[in-house]
């Protein structure tokens, strides 16, 4: 039986249009935060910031369609970094591969400030170890190998890009919506003097 191992990892770096509430509080969270970067109809909130998360259907050299589903535990520290672990990891639609898999995911997103201006940078990294089914044994190692960590790479890439084009528009908004609340909140009070 050949075992194989797939990885990936991906950066960013972000400056951060700072809004009526700084972005720090934003980060402190983790439901708003993955509900940025994540397909709300994909996923589903668990107890103790935990999130199920649906992946998109992937294929695998035109041989395996199959969708992944991990269980996140996401978490901001002290000083406002947002980190986040896989706890578990389930392959829908290949049972062979389902019980012959692990997924391990970490990452982290945090503020930083630098000439003044704020910055989000963030790194993910994400290793599958799995075995190979047998119809795939006689296929060279290193095209499985080139195969596998493009597909990891491709998924990184796309929460990537759904955290540029989502994460500070939802910033935003919350601020806004955040902002907006407490006004009317201080304008009913001096109302009521």
């Amino acid at each position: 039986m050949q075992n194989l191992r797939f990885t990936a990892s991906e950066s960013l770096e972000i400056a951060v249009e700072e809004q009526n509430i700084p972005i720090q509080h934003y980060l402190r969270q983790p439901e708003r935060l993955v509900r940025a970067i994540a397909d709300p109809k994909l996923m589903e909130s668990l107890p103790e910031n935990r999130y199920r998360l649906k992946m998109r259907p992937l294929n695998f050299m035109n041989l395996y369609r199959f969708q992944p589903t991990v269980i996140l535990k996401v978490w901001t520290t002290n000083d406002g970094t947002v980190r986040l672990q896989s706890e578990s990891c389930e392959i829908r639609g290949i049972d062979y591969i389902n019980q012959r898999f692990s997924l391990a995911v970490t990452g982290k997103l945090a503020p930083t400030e630098y000439k003044g201006k704020t910055y989000l940078k963030g790194r993910s990294d994400v290793t599958v170890t799995v075995d190979i089914p047998p119809i795939l044994w006689l296929t060279p190692t290193p095209i499985l190998e080139v195969t596998g960590n493009s597909l990891l790479k491709s998924v990184l890439l796309r929460i990537k890009q759904r955290i540029l084009s989502h994460l500070l528009k939802d910033y935003r908004q919350w601020s806004d919506s955040s902002t907006h609340k407490k006004s009317s909140t201080q304008l009913s009070n001096v109302r009521t003097v």
